[in-house]
């Protein structure tokens, strides 16, 4: 299920052109979708630049990155079911991309269908991934944890969950990989 998905999501490819003192760094990436958020973050992982794609296709953007202090910092474009991971450093007003550390990071994908939670989620890297389910009644604010699991080393994560006919409201699944939360909230 999970690699079907994926193969039927349009990659972007992107491309960049390094800035000098004088000229805007250009960033492009092909086949990009409405809604898709381009970020700019600092080796704090503090967000310095965000931005929701307005339209489908091509995206290209020119940004004055010499003007930020030296570190390093990474460009991400996120996306339906993955986050491309590029990272940049900054030295004495000259921008430098590292191809070779770009990665991409794979969301895990949640489906309900009727009382059955379908959660996949890929990682080519074998990266842990932490899965918590949630229950929380539609006149209460306090949530109960229901189930928790880690996964660790497997490409290819892939759950069925069956929900209680009992309790309705909404269940909340937290997922935790690679410094990271995504969180997906259902009414059942």
């Amino acid at each position: 299920m999970l690699l079907l998905a994926i193969n039927m999501v349009s990659y972007a490819s992107h491309s960049y052109v390094p800035s000098t003192k004088k000229t805007p760094t250009i960033v492009s990436f092909n086949n990009v979708k409405k809604g898709h958020q381009l970020i700019i973050k600092d080796a704090n992982l503090l967000i310095l630049y965000k931005e929701s794609i307005q339209k489908n296709g091509d995206y290209s953007k020119g940004f004055d990155l010499t003007s930020l202090p030296d570190g390093t910092y990474y460009f991400e474009l996120d996306k339906d079911v993955e986050i491309c991971v590029i990272p940049f450093t900054v030295n004495a007003n000259q921008v430098t991309f590292e191809k070779e550390k770009e990665t991409i990071i794979y969301k895990p994908t949640v489906r309900l269908d009727g009382r059955y939670l379908y959660v996949s989620r890929l990682s080519l890297d074998t990266q842990p991934l932490k899965v918590e389910l949630h229950y929380r009644e539609s006149s209460q604010y306090e949530k109960t944890l229901l189930f928790s699991e880690e996964i660790k080393n497997k490409k290819i994560f892939e759950r069925i969950y069956e929900l209680s006919k009992e309790k309705k409201g909404e269940y909340i699944l937290l997922f935790k990989s690679q410094g990271r939360e995504f969180i997906n909230k259902l009414t059942y």
